[in-house]
């Protein structure tokens, strides 16, 4: 089969790719472990939450089937009261990750806006397959918003934000809050999310071996989390929320991605479903971005604009 065209990447990104081409592995299941235990190109440490005046507590939280999951608060130093909420999903493929994955793009709106926020270890797929991730992601969920007082949290001002499958999973887990008459959530951030399971949209073949994230990867996610189910109808929208077919009553939603990744027509596609749904989201399409460039290249002009209208976007959310 001919390479299908595909949009280019962006300049200084593809410069970030070629530097690190050797360091971006395709996953299959049997380097599932070596994914797991190879240094993530992203700042996972704590430098970065002492350098913007911020705390870290660590607590647990009883997730799906009662499990204890790890957890981490983080707010400013000098946080009294209440402010805003975000409930933080991280991501990796549905395989790997841990809980500061993605902390540093929610470090402003910390620091801006006074809020407190909470990211939960989830359990990962193969071992823990659907519906553990989303479910203990729920369970999370429900105890920042009991535990809302005690964690210095307006419970009228609770937001849900993820990236990758943190993206997926915290669409997931806004669909279920909604179904479940869960926590009213006031928006959801699904920064280049990993929606659909079914492996069929241009994007996927496009960028089928180039990128931070390539098809092969994607399947063995996807594989991972929902084994013979991937691709058939017995597959929950709380898994794989593209595939939703009603989308009414969910809180307003900003989607991000780069014109040059797999997920780029999902996540266009559910940004439409949502407006369809009557339900209001900002999209942007960042023109040549490979996943995950705002997290891996953060010193490009391209990953500095979407960074911005991302940060204006809460900014506006939470009434600033």
């Amino acid at each position: 089969m001919p390479q299908l065209s595909r949009p280019p990447f962006d300049p200084e990104l593809d410069a970030v790719l070629a530097l690190a081409g050797d360091r971006i592995p395709t996953v299959t299941p049997d380097l599932i472990q070596t994914l797991r235990e190879t240094p993530l190109p992203i700042d996972v440490s704590e430098e970065p939450l002492r350098a913007a005046g911020l705390t870290r507590r660590e607590t647990t939280v009883r997730g799906y089937e009662g499990v204890e999951l790890a957890a981490s608060v983080i707010a400013r130093a000098d946080h009294t009261g209440t402010g805003p909420g975000i409930y933080h999903v991280h991501g990796g493929g549905m395989i790997a990750g841990e809980r500061l994955v993605g902390i540093s793009q929610i470090v402003p709106w910390i620091v801006e806006h006074d809020a407190v926020a909470v990211t939960v270890e989830y359990r990962l797929a193969p071992e823990f397959p659907d519906p553990c991730p989303v479910e203990d992601c729920y369970a999370g969920l429900l105890w920042t918003a009991e535990h809302a007082a005690e964690l210095g949290i307006d419970p009228d001002r609770l937001m849900i934000a993820g990236a990758s499958a943190g993206g997926g999973l915290a669409a997931g887990t806004a669909l279920l809050a909604r179904d479940r008459k869960g926590p009213d959530l006031i928006g959801q951030v699904l920064i280049c999310p990993m929606l659909d399971d079914r492996d069929r949209t241009v994007s996927t073949l496009q960028y089928d071996d180039a990128g931070m994230w390539v098809r092969e990867s994607n399947r063995t996610g996807w594989n991972a989390l929902l084994g013979d189910r991937r691709g058939t109808d017995g597959v929950s929208v709380y898994a794989a929320p593209a595939r939703a077919t009603d989308l009414s009553g969910l809180p307003p939603a900003f989607i991000d991605c780069g014109s040059a990744e797999l997920f780029r027509d999902e996540d266009v596609a559910y940004a439409t479903a949502l407006w369809a749904a009557g339900v209001q989201a900002e999209l942007h399409v960042w023109p040549g971005g490979f996943h995950g460039f705002d997290m891996v290249a953060p010193h490009t002009a391209l990953a500095q604009a979407a960074t911005a209208s991302r940060n204006e976007w809460v900014a506006r959310l939470l009434g600033a």
